[in-house]
């Protein structure tokens, strides 16, 4: 089974421009995640895909593995689906670009999830983890996902779910992670199939794969990353290194 990991890379951020471009130690902050991704041992390649000549320049000058992409894109998996289309590959890994503290675990988990499926059940693997603070709970901005017996997801969303009736029910929240493993098939579907109206509403991709009928397995961690989406957690960043 060969294993890639692609990392979609966008120049322009509407929170924090040019944020994978920022330096963090003496590196930009798209080059540590790459080196990262590369580094947890678990992948056969590792490439960028990017829109953008300087994050392309970026990681080529410094040794790493970049696609351009042709055309213009409204999400990641679009982007890794039109650079994967013609590879030889059997799962794709996505890393978010803004995570240069990648944990190898959490990602060991989700392929192991592929490993374990002889039956092919699983169309594509995530992370999850539990969340109790009712700010986090209620906050948009942060995706929950709600799982069956199994761990399939059932549904995501920005709003609270399950609503909370009966707050003595038990339920466990879990806020959902950027960290996506695709069969190749899945990710090509989901390429070529338009966007409905879950999606359009929740403006979230993973809705698509649900609302064609593809089988999400969700895996529970206990590692939060660390991503930089504005200058306050580049600072924490630089504080995890030492800086």
């Amino acid at each position: 089974m060969k294993i890639i990991a692609v990392i979609p890379a966008r120049y322009a951020s509407t929170r924090f421009h040019a944020k994978l471009m920022q330096d963090l130690g003496g590196k930009t902050v798209i080059t540590r995640t790459y080196e990262a991704a590369l580094n947890t041992g678990l992948f056969h390649d590792v490439f960028v895909v990017t829109d953008s000549d300087i994050i392309y320049n970026e990681i080529t000058a410094n040794g790493g593995k970049a696609i351009m992409s042709i055309k213009e894109h409204e999400s990641g998996s679009d982007r890794i689906a039109e650079a994967v289309e013609h590879m030889d590959v059997d799962i794709v890994v996505n890393v978010q670009g803004d995570e240069p503290f990648i944990n190898k675990e959490p990602l060991a988990d989700v392929l192991e999830v592929f490993k374990a499926d002889m039956a092919h059940e699983v169309d594509l693997a995530s992370v999850m983890y539990e969340i109790t603070d009712w700010d986090e709970i209620e906050n948009p901005n942060n995706v929950k996902v709600i799982v069956d017996q199994k761990g399939f997801a059932l549904y995501f969303s920005r709003s609270v779910i399950p609503y909370p009736r009966d707050k003595e029910a038990g339920v466990r929240y879990f806020k959902h992670v950027g960290i996506y493993a695709f069969r190749k098939h899945a990710l090509l579907d989901f390429y070529k199939l338009p966007m409905q109206k879950l999606e359009a509403s929740e403006k979230l991709e993973q809705l698509r794969y649900l609302e064609y009928g593809k089988r999400i397995r969700m895996v529970e961690t206990n590692h939060v990353g660390v991503g930089i989406d504005t200058p306050e957690d580049l600072e924490k960043a630089k504080k995890l290194l030492g800086i």
